[in-house]
């Protein structure tokens, strides 16, 4: 969705942690939309297509029932084989309360209106 890409805090990526952009991680630039998961950021821009209708993802192809197409972090949606509802902090074992759209919520909820929750992660 354009609306998406075109968020202010949509990032076209070409590089990480002061270097350039290794292959691994997208070289030459890659799209982060933050409050989505990462299988859902774009390693490695080759074109643009710009279609009418929704296209089928390479994740959702392989496995539709676990990668959805929106994709978007919803702590009242389950993943099919484990809860979304709490996250761990990392380098710890504690546990948190996820945040909706990953914090994002105020800044990108509007994208969003109209959708069920459900239909946000798959």
């Amino acid at each position: 969705r354009l609306d998406e890409a075109m968020h202010p805090l949509t990032i076209m990526a070409t590089g990480l942690y002061g270097d350039a952009m290794p292959n691994q991680n997208g070289a030459p630039i890659r799209l982060i939309c933050p409050w989505k998961y990462g299988f859902k950021s774009i390693k490695s821009i080759v074109r643009f297509t710009f279609t009418e209708e929704r296209p089928a993802t390479f994740w959702e192809t392989i496995n539709g029932a676990e990668y959805g197409f929106w994709a978007n972090v919803h702590p009242q949606v389950a993943h099919p084989r484990w809860s979304q509802a709490t996250e761990r902090v990392l380098g710890t074992q504690e546990r948190i309360p996820t945040q909706v759209f990953n914090g994002y919520g105020a800044e990108i909820g509007s994208l969003y209106d109209g959708m069920d929750a459900r239909s946000l992660f798959m």
